[in-house]
């Protein structure tokens, strides 16, 4: 019985960390002396600026050091320290998502206190032996720098050189993984967008929730497995020592829409859309337990149809369906006991709200733990699906009345521990 129930712990963990995704940076390095012979036995003391999170190690017998499983961010102060010999420092060092900060460190001997000397190494970001395999990353920086409309991932996923659209390498997104804080994300129907909230055109998680993104797609790391276009992985935020906090509000309507092609009219369908959020976070016990919360509301309103009843005026837009067909046919359905709506001039409402709530404990200098709720409520109104029969619009030649349609839900609640 006790085999047994081995057997399958053992298998449960080796399928957990089988499907288990980067979440954390690391730093490797080699301490030298001056006389250029490798240090044994160096001590490396890393200290997470922010939350005062604490990594150590020493130097092997060729004097090289390897630290994994660090948060992502900075700054770090790197403290090299040796018995006999002067200490170094290395400051403002920031990590990146699945990558490795290198560096190369020599310590001059000395009997007598001397003034702190404090360096900076410079990471080539290009050529290093911690780039494993063709790789793009988004930190904070490019996430609040660049441009967005969507206000997701996917406006800087396409900052892979292969991406098109949601596709990497000419793989269908459908073959792509996405990941959140390590837990597999994908779309679980898999016939929309490759994450989960596809079917009403909602995003998952606010971007303003997210910390850093990485697209990998051909990493030589076998714990990146179950795609074959990208692994896209993506990282929150957590709280720190000092209280942060963010509101936003964004708003768009058609005004902001082109409405002239090569100079010619085009017909502007109506738009608008509201989105709004706020995040926080901070201590809860200082250098021990932090929170992190972030919420988000999107409202959208957009045109039912496109396209326009005709009425011989020869409008952008117009269809072949005559105007009085449509009354007439509206008519005849409200005898029979069914309204079908609006003809023409009716919206379609698009709703979403999102939220997560993160805590980050540092029990020891060994062990770490996590907690990550999110969750996301959305619902969008749509036409009747213009395959379904071959023939059912909207489109030049045919009109679908305002109760045609359907609404669709997509509801989230994900826990990780």
């Amino acid at each position: 019985m006790w085999k047994s129930i081995t057997l399958f712990l053992l298998l449960v963990g080796m399928s957990l960390t089988s499907f288990s995704q980067v979440t954390t940076s690391a730093i490797s390095g080699v301490v030298y002396d001056d006389g250029q012979q490798a240090l044994p036995n160096a001590t490396i003391l890393a200290v997470h600026t922010p939350t005062g999170t604490r990594y150590g190690a020493t130097t092997n017998f060729d004097g090289n050091v390897n630290i994994r499983n660090m948060r992502i961010g900075g700054p770090y102060t790197i403290t090299i320290s040796y018995v006999g010999f002067q200490t170094e420092e290395l400051t403002d060092v920031f990590l990146t998502l699945g990558k490795s900060y290198d560096f190369s460190v020599e310590l001059k001997s000395g009997t007598e206190q001397l003034e702190e000397v404090v360096i900076s190494a410079p990471q080539d970001k290009t050529f290093s032996k911690g780039r494993t395999g063709a790789e793009t990353s988004v930190g904070r920086r490019e996430l609040t720098a660049l441009p967005t409309i969507s206000r997701s991932a996917a406006d800087f996923t396409r900052l892979e050189p292969s991406a098109s659209g949601g596709s990497f390498g000419g793989r269908n997104d459908q073959f792509n993984n996405y990941s959140l804080d390590g837990s597999i994300f994908n779309n679980p129907f898999g016939l929309d967008a490759p994450t989960p909230g596809g079917q009403t055109g909602a995003q998952p998680i606010s971007l303003d929730a997210i910390d850093q993104i990485s697209v990998a797609t051909a990493p030589y790391d076998v714990t990146q497995s179950g795609f074959t276009g990208a692994s896209v992985n993506a990282v929150t935020k957590s709280g720190t020592n000092d209280f942060h906090g963010t509101v936003y509000g964004f708003f768009r309507n058609q005004d902001m829409t082109g409405s002239k092609v090569r100079g010619e009219d085009i017909y502007v369908p109506n738009l608008e859309q509201k989105q709004y959020g706020f995040s926080v976070g901070g201590p809860i016990v200082k250098n021990k337990l932090f929170f992190f919360v972030n919420y988000e509301r999107d409202d959208r309103t957009d045109s039912g149809s496109d396209w326009l009843p005709n009425t011989g005026r020869g409008g952008i837009s117009e269809s072949r369906v005559s105007l009085d067909d449509m009354i007439a046919v509206q008519d005849k359905l409200i005898g029979l006991g069914y309204d079908p709506g609006a003809i023409s001039g009716y919206t379609h409402q698009t709703e979403s709200q999102k939220g997560i709530f993160k805590l980050d404990w540092n029990i020891n200098d060994d062990h770490r733990l996590a907690i990550i709720y999110n969750f996301l409520d959305a619902s969008k109104e749509k036409p009747a699906h213009p395959s379904a029969l071959g023939f059912r619009g909207p489109s030049a030649n045919t009109i679908q009345f305002e109760n045609a349609g359907y609404q669709i839900n997509n509801e989230l609640h994900s826990v990780m521990l």
